[in-house]
């Protein structure tokens, strides 16, 4: 069926205007989806909303700037730097000079020796054989009053003891041990010296267990040798020598109070002469 022109031209008009309001709709709609976002996401660049997880690794380099400084080793001792014969005490450790005395207590040279040292003021080491000990304990009493530091020295000076067995080693150093606490009750014994300097692994690792350590020296005047050529005043006088050309500081100094009275001279006029040169101390 045809349409007359009349009808076309009103269907037209119709369609025209449909179209026309579809698009201002959409027109309306587009508008309103692009204003809402953008008061709605926040700034790409605020710090804050970057996740933890995103975030830039630290660096390699960064890493080991703040890295803990590593701590510096102490250099060990070179070999035989601090250590005599089967790893005894050479030297101090220190810058201070120990004088040392073997075989006493000896009760007309060791009395003596103590007003010297008592006049300086100095303190000094005295290794006590046990069985001297035992004879005059009032001396080892003044030992220990005067401020002075004890050593155990075996009980009768046996220069082979180092060669027995661990058990006889043990009992000899235990008696005497004895002997001096007889005398000092709780005296404190923290050295042995082996009779002639000769140590052994055993005697040094015996003395350990019981609470000593073996000292050997770094000076030895050999004070104790004294020939029959060799006057008083001579034998006084190379001791005075030995220790002033062998002394350094660290060293410690063997000499002996038993039986040797001019040993006992010669630290008469030693011991200010070290003490205005080092600082003389006892075995701590």
């Amino acid at each position: 069926m045809r349409l007359s022109h009349t009808r076309k031209a009103l269907m037209i008009s119709l369609t025209l205007i449909m179209a026309g309001l579809l698009g201002q709709a959409a027109a309306a709609e587009s508008s309103h989806t692009e204003a809402a976002p953008t008061a709605a996401i926040a700034p790409s660049t605020a710090p804050s909303t970057i996740p933890p997880a995103t975030q830039t690794p630290t660096s390699p380099r960064t890493e080991k700037t703040t890295a803990p400084k590593k701590t510096t080793k102490t250099k060990p001792p070179k070999p035989g730097a601090h250590t005599g014969p089967a790893g005894s005490l050479l030297t101090t450790g220190g810058k201070g000079v120990a004088l040392t005395f073997d075989d006493g207590p000896d009760p007309a040279n060791t009395p003596t020796l103590l007003r010297i040292l008592a006049r300086q003021h100095v303190k000094a080491t005295f290794c006590l054989v046990g069985e001297n000990v035992k004879n005059h304990p009032d001396l080892v009493r003044k030992i220990v009053a005067g401020g002075h530091t004890l050593c155990n020295h075996t009980w009768n000076h046996d220069l082979k003891l180092g060669k027995k067995k661990p058990a006889a080693i043990r009992a000899d150093m235990e008696r005497t041990n004895a002997a001096i606490r007889a005398a000092v009750p709780g005296a404190k014994i923290k050295y042995f010296r082996a009779p002639g300097g000769n140590f052994t692994p055993d005697i040094v690792k015996i003395a350990k267990d019981l609470g000593m350590t073996s000292i050997y020296w770094k000076v030895d005047p050999r004070d104790w040798e004294h020939g029959r050529e060799e006057s008083d005043g001579a034998h006084t006088t190379r001791v005075i020598n030995a220790v002033k050309k062998r002394t350094r500081a660290g060293a410690i100094v063997l000499s002996h109070d038993y039986a040797q009275p001019d040993t006992i001279k010669a630290y008469g006029v030693l011991i200010p002469w070290l003490k205005s040169r080092y600082k003389l101390i006892p075995l701590p």
